[in-house]
């Protein structure tokens, strides 16, 4: 019996999986976090072994049974060269965990636990991140460049703009368009601060990007109430990631849109308030011309899967999966002009730029 296992690996938390030949999960596990450029390599490769043999030993495989492969579908894992660098930190370090190896981004992991030709990954969470593959294998992304230098449309960046907009009014810098009050109480309560000063040390010292990011979470809630800043805030990020994906249409090959589709992943906690997001995310969309439809879609199991099929396509073996099982349909998005044609040139009657 051959086993193939995947790795979903984030920067605070990571998920394993462990299949069988007929492509069913026999064994599964999580972990800490598994980007490197935060842990180190060596520990990085410590804390995947310690994944696969826990997992090893759910599914009741030998410890010395090597996988047939080992897919890792990694946060930080973009550059090829830091990839080998990990594979041989395996290799060497732990020789019985995998035959073969197959590394990657995260965004890679997402993709392919919803289709086997490629698509486009944007990734809406901590940080923010658009990714697309197309079937030939050329790849093109938009952002993933992390707070400093991007994030736009992340939780970090909802929670930044929050305290950024707070601060600017409170400076009469710039008057925010909303009164502020509700997320100043908000960003209190998250911080446990009582001035502005008090939130210096989160922003330097003690500053903690996850931690930071789930102030999110309480605008979102304040932006179902009717909060109108909170509001502009969700507007804002729709805007951004709408953009990303307008920012990588150029790229996208004929093949990978032969079906009349493009399929968009969307992963991250951010698009469960797709109820925020969905009206200035749509507009944006429709300043471009899109001959194709824009299906988003979100995956219904852990991105640990497509690492799976990853590295068992890496070792060459046709491990059975079913993708209808593994996503749900988020939207799907129509141009206007596209949705207007018919043959005679008339407008359908409630013909509208999107549909669910």
């Amino acid at each position: 019996m051959k086993y193939f296992g995947g790795v979903e690996g984030g920067a605070t938390h990571s998920r394993l999986v462990i299949c069988d030949e007929s492509g069913q999960s026999v064994g599964a596990t999580s972990g800490l976090g598994t980007n490197h450029w935060g842990i180190g390599i060596p520990e990085c490769a410590r804390r995947i072994a310690d994944m696969v043999e826990r997992a090893k030993e759910e599914a009741g495989i030998p410890k010395e049974t090597p996988l047939t492969s080992l897919g890792l579908s990694l946060s930080g894992c973009e550059q090829e060269a830091t990839n080998l660098e990990l594979e041989q930190e395996l290799r060497t370090t732990f020789p019985d965990l995998a035959l073969s190896y197959a590394v990657s981004s995260d965004t890679m992991g997402s993709m392919f636990t919803a289709s086997a030709i490629g698509g486009m990954v944007l990734i809406s969470g901590t940080g923010s991140n658009c990714l697309l593959r197309n079937p030939d294998g050329s790849t093109a992304n938009c952002g993933g460049w992390g707070n400093f230098l991007g994030d736009e449309g992340s939780a970090w960046f909802i929670s930044y703009r929050a305290v950024k907009v707070v601060f600017d009014h409170m400076d009469n810098f710039e008057t925010s368009p909303a009164p502020v009050d509700k997320t100043w109480d908000l960003i209190k309560d998250h911080f446990n601060i009582d001035t502005r000063y008090d939130m210096l040390p989160h922003c330097y010292a003690k500053f903690d990007k996850p931690f930071f990011a789930n102030l999110c979470k309480k605008l979102a809630l304040n932006a179902d109430n009717g909060d109108e800043l909170a509001l502009g805030l969700f507007r804002e990020a729709g805007v951004h990631l709408a953009r990303m994906i307008v920012a990588l249409l150029p790229k996208v090959s004929k093949d990978l849109v032969k079906s009349g589709d493009l399929s968009v992943v969307c992963v991250g906690s951010v698009w469960s308030s797709w109820n925020l997001l969905k009206d200035a995310f749509t507009e944006e969309l429709a300043k471009t011309n899109i001959k194709y439809n824009l299906k988003l879609v979100r995956i219904t199991k852990s991105s640990a899967y497509g690492a799976c099929y990853l590295g068992a396509d890496n070792a060459k073996f046709n491990l059975p999966r079913n993708y209808a099982d593994n996503i749900t349909v988020l939207h799907t998005y129509t141009d206007p002009g596209t949705a207007a044609k018919t043959t005679n040139g008339v407008k359908p009657p409630g013909c509208c730029k999107c549909r669910e």
